[in-house]
């Protein structure tokens, strides 16, 4: 039926006070808002709930017998919020969350905050380390969850995808390049060039992608993570190549496509296999979830759970 909670309020302010305009005053509302809702809820229901004179409102046969209902279904509605209001004021404990230090930035903050609003007694522990590191602290129980790009064959961890992050150039908007579209792998050689250690999981990624190409760009200074490369390129130094949820959404950042070849990673929720979550971090997983629901970015399309290659750092 095309009604909702706020008719139903309507009409119980109405029949309890006996008047539209009595109801409106209740409800902060004009008196032809009260009276759009009461007409709207009695259309779904198809009967007349009032029996409507130039000197007073009473409700018909069928209206007293609906208004018993309506209440009993507001009451319960209402206990039911305070029980979820009072489960969250309730629940203590903490949650443990592992994260790659460039997503960091994309994922967490909003979803920390609102997560704090909403279980203000629940701590949240972030566990920023490189995507090895953070691996072994959800297989070894020391993390709840983990965000991380795919990379483990491990049996006792299962991966669910949540969306691709292309990897593209970072520059300042003062840059050459920062009125390209997109640009190949073989013309950053002729730019200052600011690389990631030898030895981490997008270093990892970007060398197996570089392989066939013969004029690879050569870097003038070298990094271990991804947000000291972000720090230096808005330094002006030089460009760099990131993962695109790495650059933060404003400044005066610019990112720029890549193609040949084009590169991105896969990044995803990692738990231990076969053991459900306790409650402080399902209730944060939802959340983080929610959150991601709500935007714009596609989701990849990688098949749940399904393992790749192991990566370094």
């Amino acid at each position: 039926m095309n009604f909702d909670l706020a008719d139903l309020r309507a009409f119980l302010a109405v029949a309890d006070l006996g008047s539209f305009r009595a109801a409106s005053e209740n409800l902060h509302l004009s008196q032809s808002a009260v009276s759009r809702r009461v007409d709207k809820l009695e259309d779904a229901l198809g009967v007349e709930l009032f029996v409507r004179t130039t000197r007073r409102i009473e409700l018909t046969t069928i209206g007293r017998t609906f208004v018993h209902k309506a209440r009993g279904v507001m009451n319960e509605l209402e206990s039911a919020l305070v029980g979820v209001a009072d489960f969250a004021e309730r629940i203590s404990g903490e949650v443990s969350v592992a994260c790659v230090p460039s997503a960091v930035s994309y994922f967490l903050p909003g979803v920390i905050g609102r997560f704090h609003e909403l279980y203000p007694r629940i701590r949240v522990r972030l566990i920023d380390e490189s995507s090895s590191e953070l691996l072994l602290a959800v297989a070894n129980a020391e993390a709840d969850l983990g965000l991380t790009y795919i990379g483990t064959q491990e049996p006792d961890i299962e991966f669910e995808p949540l969306m691709d992050d292309p990897f593209v150039v970072a520059c300042t908007s003062e840059h050459p390049l920062a009125k390209h579209k997109c640009i190949n792998w073989a013309d950053l050689a002729s730019y200052d060039h600011i690389a990631l250690a030898q030895g981490s999981g997008n270093r990892f990624l970007i060398d197996q992608a570089l392989a066939q190409v013969e004029n690879k760009p050569k870097w003038f200074c070298e990094v271990r993570h991804v947000p000291a490369l972000v720090s230096l390129v808005e330094a002006g130094l030089g460009i760099g190549v990131v993962p695109r949820l790495a650059l933060p959404p404003r400044g005066k950042l610019v990112s720029v496509k890549l193609e040949s070849p084009a590169l991105s990673r896969t990044i995803g929720i990692i738990r231990r296999r076969g053991r459900p979550l306790r409650p402080p971090a399902e209730l944060f997983q939802r959340l983080l979830l929610v959150e991601l629901a709500s935007r714009d970015e596609p989701r990849t399309e990688t098949p749940r759970g399904k393992p790749g290659r192991s990566l370094p750092g």
